[in-house]
């Protein structure tokens, strides 16, 4: 048995897809990354189901003895949609609520491969970062290259002056698991100027447990 790690986070949120793919390569990805999870002593929190991706990661972490938290809108809660979640179930009125929660529990974020919901999730802990709303580390798991044109879109918005290079630097990625949790335990935030003097919260009280 791999000897337990100790690590800075407890609990790591995962964005990825409710399809498994077509490549074979993803699935084994999934469920590598739930594998690292465990041996690094670090939680799963995640969208919550059984089905695709989600329900491989959420399965491999559930089966290694570490503890899943699955954040789920009461909509989607029927079996036949989303399939069973194994560990703690948290359910939310709306989607939105659903990133709220799913942000406010973890400590990083990765995303597997996945398709709109997927993008729409990293995308949006990217911003709320930029804007110093939180400063967890966001993780790209880059299966078979998989996001290479969503990166080249990145550096390219970058090259025309939309994002900054400082912004660049919140999303990490790595083509394997291993790698890119080893990242993120590396990652070192590092706000802009102007963004590192906002303060979030009613009252202008900043928001310091998300």
């Amino acid at each position: 048995m791999e000897e337990m790690k100790s690590s800075r986070f407890r609990r790591m949120c995962v964005f990825c897809g409710s399809s498994p793919g077509k490549k074979s390569s993803y699935q084994e990805a999934a469920v590598e990354l739930g594998k690292v999870l465990v041996s690094s002593n670090i939680d799963l929190v995640y969208g919550g189901g059984s089905i695709g991706l989600m329900g491989l990661v959420s399965q491999a972490v559930h089966e290694g003895g570490r503890h899943v938290i699955g954040v789920i809108p009461k909509t989607l809660m029927p079996r036949e949609l989303t399939g069973v979640t194994v560990g703690e179930v948290k359910p939310v009125a709306d989607m939105h609520q659903r990133k709220a929660e799913m942000a406010r529990y973890s400590d990083a974020f990765i995303a597997l491969p996945g398709g709109y919901g997927t993008l729409e999730e990293l995308l949006e802990v990217i911003a709320w970062a930029q804007l110093g709303i939180h400063h967890k580390p966001v993780g790209l798991l880059n299966v078979d290259g998989y996001y290479n044109s969503l990166l080249s879109f990145i550096d390219q918005a970058v090259e025309e002056g939309f994002i900054s290079t400082t912004a660049r630097r919140i999303l990490v990625s790595a083509p394997t698991a291993k790698d890119l949790v080893r990242k993120l335990e590396e990652y070192v935030p590092c706000p802009e100027e102007v963004v590192s003097k906002l303060r979030w919260g009613e009252d202008g009280v900043e928001v310091t447990n998300f």
